[in-house]
């Protein structure tokens, strides 16, 4: 469906947008993609991963989603959005409350507005487990940020233009997680510290997590939140497979931490619905009828959930043993000293 398309990937420049502009390339060639983002740098550096020669169809623009005039420029001709941009960290959030709604809550409606105007097709925000019964600011800007993408489906009339997000937890190898910070602290011979050692995560590959937000376009009618099934990890089995011999220094939980990440909640059971790979979490506006099954754009069929349902990464029935976390650092690992 990308093939011949306009994307543009807001927040192109990081770890997600590398990964799907990649997979465009590989699988689908598009006519244009547009890496919409701040950082001069990084677009410098992005680009000589990409080579102009070998990637002709690649455009690099400068902006901040806070400016709707140069996002709604961007925007032209554009047929498919992926909202990436968001200010991410937890810590960081709880002291700079104001920047982070300004990014992640006004950032998201400059982007709606500006894709509305533009008469873009389809549009998927990336979204986080945090975002599910936040308890810290981040989490609680990207809730917003969800409900104002879903809601947007609500503000387009007759126009074809459609909003859904796509909800993901742990993204291994993504910048701040946590496999490259065990990594560095190996590195430079430092004690292992786990916040707690009943932590558990959810685990998706960068690549894993771009297949699934293709597949996403794909089957949106639009409102829905997807849900990847996804493996679980304890944080203490990664921690034993990158350090076996040293000591694990457990430091206490942090300022606006959870225990397990959680992306279904059970409040949410009466919405949501499993699919063969993944669960979709309808609108609580009555935009689709809530019987027992869901039909998604292509033809999937699906069952409504159970009502003590809740997607947690603590209650996730299928974890990592400790064989399976080794060969996906390896793999992690292979890959990146060959990039």
């Amino acid at each position: 469906m990308f093939k011949n398309k306009n994307i543009l990937i807001t927040g192109g420049t990081g770890s997600f947008g590398n990964a799907f502009t990649e997979l465009l390339q590989k699988k689908n060639r598009p006519k244009k993609i547009i890496i919409y983002s701040r950082d001069e740098y990084k677009q410098f550096l992005m680009q000589n991963r990409f080579s102009p020669h070998e990637n002709p169809n690649l455009r690099f623009l400068l902006g901040d989603v806070r400016d709707k005039d140069r996002l709604t420029l961007a925007m032209k001709d554009v047929d498919f959005v992926v909202h990436a941009a968001a200010l991410k960290q937890v810590p960081a959030a709880e002291y700079n409350p104001m920047e982070y709604v300004k990014t992640n809550i006004q950032g998201a409606e400059n982007v709606i507005h500006a894709s509305i105007i533009q008469k873009v097709k389809k549009i998927i925000a990336l979204s986080t487990d945090k975002a599910a019964n936040p308890i810290n600011l981040y989490g609680a800007t990207k809730l917003a940020s969800d409900k104002i993408f879903i809601a947007g489906n609500n503000i387009v009339g007759n126009q074809n233009t459609t909003f859904s997000v796509v909800r993901y937890g742990n993204v291994l190898g993504s910048r701040g997680s946590v496999v490259p910070m065990f990594q560095e602290l190996v590195n430079n011979k430092k004690k292992l510290t786990v916040t707690d050692k009943r932590m558990t995560r959810f685990w998706i590959t960068l690549n894993e997590g771009a297949d699934f937000v293709a597949n996403s376009f794909k089957r949106m009618k639009g409102g829905e939140i997807f849900v990847p099934m996804i493996p679980s990890v304890r944080i203490m089995d990664l921690a034993k497979v990158m350090s076996p011999n040293k000591k694990i220094q457990i430091i206490g939980i942090r300022p606006g931490e959870k225990l397990h990440e959680l992306m279904c909640p059970n409040e949410t059971h009466d919405l949501t619905f499993k699919f063969k790979d993944h669960f979709v979490i309808l609108p609580s506006l009555k935009k689709y009828k809530l019987d027992s099954s869901f039909t998604n754009a292509i033809g999937e069929k699906s069952k409504k959930v159970k009502a003590d349902f809740e997607y947690s990464s603590d209650k996730n029935p299928h974890f990592l043993t400790i064989k399976d976390i080794k060969k996906y650092n390896r793999d992690f690992f292979n890959k990146n000293d060959h990039q």
